[in-house]
């Protein structure tokens, strides 16, 4: 297998330009051997692989040195496997529509993507991001979301409030999560034969005109001095509340 050993290959600089939202049109990068592998289990199609002499037997790959791998990943430590996937446009289909989790405007990778795996490890059907969200196809979003976008559809959506009106006219439920005269504690509400679960920006929590379009407005009692919870921590909360 000839091994490519330049960091000017243009294989390799096109490849590291999809890192960038910007540069992606129908493809992303996965690194690791765990990202890999799910994918693979998941049936995604692959554009290329890159692998250094550790991964050299990975079928249809191609061999790049240390320092080129070094070049072209994201991670302090590369693992010596970074595969480029073919991204399939996702359509929101009415079975996503039973257990759904909206991100709204969140803005950080790590919470982007913790909040994904666990509506993946909670058995929900389907994720949305409205606009202002964190790219989920980030090498931080990536990583900590460990593949759960492989298991469960993830939906883009510019306009979350036309969504929000659409959802409610299919007969889903429709709770946002914030601190208002008007919210109720979580453990009072009972699981909706469909819904969908918002969770709002760290600092802003849910826009105004999610909390006026919401069929329910739910919050998390703190009896602690903390002025409030990490989004991704409430969302854990709310999601097995709303699965038990």
């Amino acid at each position: 297998m000839e091994m490519i050993t330049s960091k000017d290959n243009t294989r390799v600089k096109n490849a590291k330009k999809l890192y960038k939202k910007k540069n992606r049109t129908n493809s992303y990068l996965i690194e690791g051997q765990h990202l890999y592998e799910e994918a693979l289990k998941s049936g995604a199609d692959f554009k290329q692989i890159f692998v250094t002499e550790k991964f050299a037997d990975t079928p249809d790959a191609t061999l790049i040195s240390d320092d080129v791998m070094k070049f072209l990943s994201d991670a302090e430590t590369p693992q010596g496997i970074i595969a480029e996937v073919i991204l399939e446009a996702a359509t929101l289909k009415p079975e996503h529509l039973n257990k759904l989790l909206i991100l709204e405007n969140v803005q950080d990778p790590g919470n982007v993507g913790t909040m994904i795996r666990t509506a993946d490890a909670a058995g929900f059907d389907g994720v949305i991001l409205t606009a202002g969200s964190a790219d989920i196809y980030s090498p931080k979003v990536l990583r900590t979301m460990q593949g759960s976008h492989l298991h469960l559809p993830v939906f883009q959506e510019n306009d979350a409030q036309a969504l929000y009106q659409r959802l409610k006219t299919q007969g889903t439920t429709v709770i946002a999560t914030t601190l208002s005269e008007t919210s109720v504690d979580y453990r009072t509400v009972s699981q909706p034969e469909k819904f969908a679960l918002i969770m709002g920006n760290e600092g802003a929590g849910i826009t105004p005109e999610t909390s006026v379009t919401a069929d329910i407005l739910a919050h998390i009692n703190m009896p602690g001095q903390a002025e409030s919870l990490n989004v991704a921590v409430a969302a854990g909360i709310m999601i097995f509340s709303l699965t038990d």
